[in-house]
């Protein structure tokens, strides 16, 4: 059963986001009966190599939803250091709370109840325009990212383009 504060706060959070005229994103639900399933549209920032895409992902939030973050799984075909190959977004404040294990980030660093959507979807965007090479979820596009720059370009491209159809 979902908690009256989960059900309370995304409630809220999609009543401002439907107020925010922000060019970057719009989110919405996937279906009306469910407040725990969203779909967002993040564009391509400008002057990327994402530039001009228009990228579906979905979001998940769990029951337990402040307390615990939502998963972010791009629909949208995306290449990039910071998304695994299937979609799921990889950075800091989309991972559980408190300490990490293997000491990379600080808990301030990861997921606190006083994110909201608006502040995943900002930081989506700056992951997009700022990638994580040294932390990558997709080991590949790191490594194309640092040492074949054109050519992962040039796979972003296609990623782009895919994104309008």
């Amino acid at each position: 059963m979902a908690s009256t504060t989960a059900v309370a706060l995304l409630r809220k959070q999609l009543l401002d986001i439907g107020k925010c005229k922000h060019t970057g994103y719009s989110a919405g639900l996937i279906d009306d009966n469910d407040l725990f399933k969203w779909e967002v549209c993040v564009v391509g920032p400008p002057e990327t190599c994402y530039e001009g895409g228009l990228f579906k992902a979905h979001l998940t939030f769990p029951q337990e939803y402040p307390y615990k973050p939502p998963k972010m799984t791009f629909v949208s075909k995306i290449w990039h250091p910071n998304v695994h190959s299937d979609g799921t977004v990889c950075i800091s404040i989309l991972h559980e709370p408190g300490e990490d294990k293997y000491g990379y980030e600080r808990a301030s660093e990861r997921w606190l109840p006083v994110h909201t959507v608006e502040s995943i979807l900002l930081s989506v965007i700056s992951m997009l325009s700022d990638p994580n090479t040294e932390s990558p979820a997709n080991i590949d596009a790191a490594k194309q990212f640092r040492e074949n720059f054109r050519a992962f370009r040039k796979e972003v491209s296609k990623n782009v383009k895919d994104s309008l159809n």
